[in-house]
């Protein structure tokens, strides 16, 4: 009797603990779904979800032709398509010309000048001419500066301005002064939000940020404007009695570059363009590191990107500087999709030869080697 009532005893025993250890196993398993639950609930965050459908955008009106007839085609599509994106970039036909100074240098003359029209913001411009006495038919180049306080000053060669002298150290930033010593009339714009068209005390550290939003709020793109003031330029030269109005170029660094491409782009009467530390494409800018709001043309991924924009110069010459230690050109293939459909669409022109690349050994930084004796080919006819 007493061993049957130990064995009841122990089965009673054994029978709780495997109930026990069942539950116990239950509560285990629940909490571990719970956990891979709360991991499955987390917020994804904006930056994750954007990055996503950018890599996922529709490009939809890419060129994958081979005859002029089809560049030609996508030309047409393309280019209106970009037009209704950006909006209107269409320059004043009648502007005040308001002379602030001008200094006779050693070379030149650099004149300082305003121009004013009805609805639009004013726009300083530097004027360089240089001082050989040559007084007609010369060729000219609307030079574009890119970010930073000193706007236009330093493509200007303004070293004698507090700072300036040294932007012009670090990135060879006066172009528009080396152009002037070649022998073009030369513009320099200076485009919003830099320089002189800035009050930077009021608007912090990211006047770029602070210029977009406000103007979105207006429903007026950035990007549009400093594209009709290069065009205002370029009208601006062709009234110049010193020029042909048939040999007119652009360059320029950085914003400058992005800003000449988007120029030649929209405007013919750019026969050649240099653009320099700015083969960049939307996607990756916008998906791999901060581009500020003055780049943006809404909606641009639904049909293209920058490669797009570029191909429009097409079959224009141009030539693309990139610094061998730039670090704002990135590569991982991005470069090279890039390059590959400026490339196709010059090829479908028939026209290779008339796209260019200087791949030079150094930084963010204007470079010239290959872009001055371009430009002296095609508007001089050296």
């Amino acid at each position: 009797m007493k061993m049957m009532a130990f064995k009841r005893l122990f089965f009673s025993l054994w029978l709780q603990s495997m109930l026990l250890g069942s539950l116990l196993g239950q509560q285990g398993q629940q909490g571990q779904q719970g956990q891979q639950g709360r991991e499955d609930l987390s917020t994804q965050t904006i930056n994750e979800s954007l990055r996503q459908e950018i890599s996922k955008a529709k490009l939809q009106m890419l060129f994958h032709g081979e005859t002029v007839t089809e560049a030609e085609q996508w030309h047409t599509g393309f280019s209106g398509k970009l037009r209704e994106l950006v909006g209107s970039t269409s320059p004043p036909k009648r502007w005040e010309t308001v002379m602030v100074g001008g200094k006779r240098m050693e070379d030149h003359t650099r004149y300082e000048i305003i121009l004013k029209a009805n609805g639009v913001p004013d726009l300083p411009v530097y004027l360089l001419i240089p001082g050989d006495g040559v007084s007609r038919g010369r060729p000219a180049v609307v030079a574009i500066h890119g970010h930073g306080e000193f706007g236009h000053h330093a493509v200007a060669g303004r070293a004698d301005l507090p700072g300036v002298a040294a932007d012009i150290e670090r990135a060879n930033y006066d172009y528009g002064l080396q152009f002037v010593r070649r022998g073009y009339v030369v513009v320099c714009p200076c485009l919003i939000p830099f320089g002189d068209r800035v009050e930077k005390d009021r608007y912090g550290s990211d006047p770029c940020a602070v210029t977009f939003v406000r103007m979105m709020a207006l429903g007026r793109v950035p990007l549009a404007e400093n594209v009709r003031d290069i065009r205002w330029a370029v009208s601006f030269l062709q009234s110049r009695s010193e020029v042909d109005p048939d040999k007119i170029g652009c360059a320029g660094l950085s914003y400058g570059g992005r800003m000449t491409m988007m120029a030649t782009a929209m405007e013919p009467r750019i026969k050649v363009a240099a653009i320099s530390g700015a083969l960049n494409l939307l996607q990756e800018r916008t998906s791999l590191r901060y581009s500020c709001g003055l780049q943006i043309i809404p909606s641009l991924l639904e049909y293209g990107d920058y490669s797009e924009i570029g191909s429009l110069i097409a079959p224009r010459p141009a030539v693309w500087e990139m610094g061998n230690k730039d670090a704002l050109i990135v590569g991982d293939g991005w470069d090279t999709k890039f390059k590959q459909r400026l490339e196709r669409i010059y090829n479908a022109y028939g026209q290779r030869e008339n796209l260019h690349y200087d791949h030079f050994d150094g930084g963010h930084r204007w470079n010239g080697d290959v872009a001055f004796p371009l430009f002296d080919q095609v508007l001089k006819g050296e």
